[in-house]
């Protein structure tokens, strides 16, 4: 259905109003995706047994990523060092699905995904569209796992480990450890990332 422009100016008044209700919370949401690289890991279906191939791809992309990014001081350069290692990584994900007796067709690449509210160990990373390794496993239509790869906080064996607070401000690194204080602020932030995706598909 079409909107005119009258609906079209009462969507973004209600965007707008959303977003200077917590301007300040929702700028340093806005900044977490740039300084963050995650692992997103889908699996071919929901089926136990898909289900089961994903965590064995999954340990084996950390596997073959342990040291991938050892000495990298910022999220642009270990963005650079997985896309220039993409092809051994694609090559580790379709030797272990192999190995476990199926044929599926797998997909390892970089991309900008959008994610919901999302809850890692003792981090919660707000909404957003963040850069991630995704590997798709055959119709990558079941569940999903997901970590953070940089900072390497699911890489086993990194020389010298980087944490959070590494690279994210002490108000940023707040609100990501501190998700029973800025739960409504979280839902608020991902209905507002909805609703602004939503429009700008018009």
């Amino acid at each position: 259905m079409k909107w005119n422009l009258f609906e079209k100016s009462l969507c973004l008044a209600l965007i707008l109003s959303v977003l200077f209700s917590f301007t300040g919370f929702a700028a340093q949401c806005e900044n977490i995706p740039d300084r963050v690289l995650r692992l997103h890991v889908l699996a071919n279906s929901d089926s136990d047994e898909d289900q089961s191939l994903k965590l064995k791809v999954r340990d084996r992309i950390l596997q073959e990523s342990a040291h991938m990014l050892d000495g990298v001081s910022g999220k642009a350069e270990a963005e650079q060092k997985v896309r220039n290692l993409l092809p051994e990584l694609q090559a580790a994900a379709a030797d272990e699905i192999a190995r476990q007796g199926y044929t599926y067709p797998v997909r390892v690449e970089l991309e900008t995904t959008y994610f919901t509210t999302r809850e890692y160990e003792q981090v919660t990373l707000p909404a957003g569209s963040y850069d991630a390794l995704r590997v798709s496993i055959g119709e990558a239509a079941g569940h999903n796992w997901w970590c953070v790869i940089f900072p390497p906080m699911c890489l086993p064996a990194a020389e010298e480990p980087q944490e959070l607070e590494d690279v994210l401000n002490a108000e940023q690194l707040q609100i990501v450890e501190g998700k029973n204080r800025y739960v409504i602020k979280f839902k608020t932030l991902e209905y507002y990332e909805q609703l602004k995706n939503w429009i700008q598909s018009f």
